[in-house]
């Protein structure tokens, strides 16, 4: 193998990268968690035969979201199951959970019901709080991953000490960029974090910069395992990187086991159907740049306007501010400290 590809490859010569559609489920943040399953049904049924290792599917934000009150999917979990099962027939499926809602009782009887696999989201510092949560769900579930959103939140050192105590059993932990923030260097210092105490790290890329794909390039070249993409990058905020396209790149490397051609049919097919809510560009993309998720948009909004303050120097100034997850009582805090610095500088100026 030449053109440099060795360092794609593992020591069979072989891509250890499997792809993890989300489009049904990450996709879904897009549609405001409403789908006709009709479409759902087709999209299942022509998936399953392009050689995809996992597909996701269900509410975007994690099963049973509905009972932290967030707006509920149209299609239930039994209906989901029911869908997956008759339609995917080559390809494992799974759902994403949150220990704050899913039901640990959920997750064995979606197991029982064909389930292939599962993964847990949480973000770093949750973790030592939910390790009972995790061992039980091993106990259930052959199949668990372990996504820790918004990686790029907790300090490396700090990082490394909060990975250490995840169970060694888990299928693999995934380096999640949940702002779309992270630069390549980024995406390969922590899955060499992470691949120090897992043999399977996966990466999952959001793309309020235009660099989830080659972030997703630069994981599969880090030793990342799995790699998560989305038909047409349609997505939560800025987008993930686009199923259709990792299967080319793939391909490329000369590890095309996907089929990239009716992959991106799909992506037209999922383009044209799927009424996707506009977002404010000029926002998903300073997030990213300062490493605000999008869920605090609208919050970033609101104070900008209260105190009449740049939504950029707000974000940037609550950042700092913030322990861990930045929070919105963290916005009205910067918002304060801005404030106060603008008059003490005014003061400062009429002084002089």
């Amino acid at each position: 193998m030449d053109n440099g590809l060795e360092s794609y490859s593992d020591q069979d010569g072989k891509s250890p990268s499997q792809l993890l559609d989300t489009t049904l489920r990450d996709g879904f943040y897009a549609v405001d968690f409403q789908l006709e399953p009709n479409f759902v049904r087709g999209l299942l049924h022509d998936i399953d035969a392009c050689g995809l290792d996992y597909v996701e599917i269900g509410h975007g934000i994690g099963a049973e979201a509905e009972r932290a009150g967030h707006t509920a999917c149209n299609i239930e979990l039994a209906e989901w199951s029911r869908l997956a099962n008759e339609e995917l027939i080559q390809t494992p499926w799974g759902i994403f959970a949150q220990p704050s809602f899913t039901r640990l009782s959920t997750l064995k009887w979606m197991c029982q019901e064909g389930m292939g696999f599962v993964r847990i989201g949480m973000e770093a510092h949750k973790i030592a709080a939910n390790l009972d949560y995790l061992e039980t769900a091993l106990s259930h579930c052959k199949t668990v991953f372990l996504a820790i959103m918004k990686t790029n939140n907790t300090p490396k050192p700090q990082l490394e000490n909060i990975v250490r105590k995840v169970p060694r059993e888990i299928s693999g932990i995934y380096v999640v960029d949940s702002c779309g923030t992270m630069l390549p260097a980024d995406v390969r210092s922590y899955i060499d974090i992470f691949s120090a105490d897992f043999g399977t790290v996966g990466f999952h890329g959001h793309d309020n910069l235009g660099l989830a794909n080659a972030n997703s390039l630069e994981a599969i070249a880090a030793g990342a395992r799995i790699i998560d993409g989305s038909l047409h990058g349609i997505g939560r905020g800025g987008g993930n990187a686009a199923t259709e396209l990792l299967a080319g790149i793939l391909t490329k490397l000369e590890f095309g086991k996907h089929d990239f051609r009716t992959l991106s049919k799909l992506a037209e097919h999922c383009r044209d159907s799927m009424d996707v809510i506009q977002n404010d560009r000029l926002m998903q993309v300073m997030g990213g740049v300062v490493g605000v998720h999008s869920s605090l948009f609208p919050a970033v909004d609101k104070v900008s306007e209260k105190y009449m303050v740049d939504s950029m120097e707000l974000m940037k100034c609550a950042s700092k501010l913030a322990m861990y997850e930045l929070k919105e009582h963290d916005l009205y805090a910067a918002a304060t400290k801005i404030l106060e610095t603008n008059c003490n500088h005014k003061s400062i100026m009429v002084n002089i």
